[in-house]
């Protein structure tokens, strides 16, 4: 359960922006889209495969 502790005279926008920043921080958003939708392990391994080309070519032109 997230917690924020709206300070004396702050506008309510203000702490609900704080809000939305710690939930999105705490991977809570992500847990909860994983868990609507089933992907095959499968198709996770090919996204990580994928992720990791994507960053080496970006080390790699880096270096060049």
């Amino acid at each position: 359960m997230l917690k924020i502790q709206v300070k004396e005279g702050e506008n309510i926008e203000r702490a609900l922006k704080r809000y939305k920043r710690k939930f999105v921080k705490t991977t809570v958003k992500n847990q909860l889209q994983e868990r609507k939708q089933f992907t095959k392990p499968s198709v996770e391994r090919r996204a990580l495969i994928k992720k990791a080309q994507y960053i080496q070519s970006l080390r790699d032109a880096e270096n060049v």
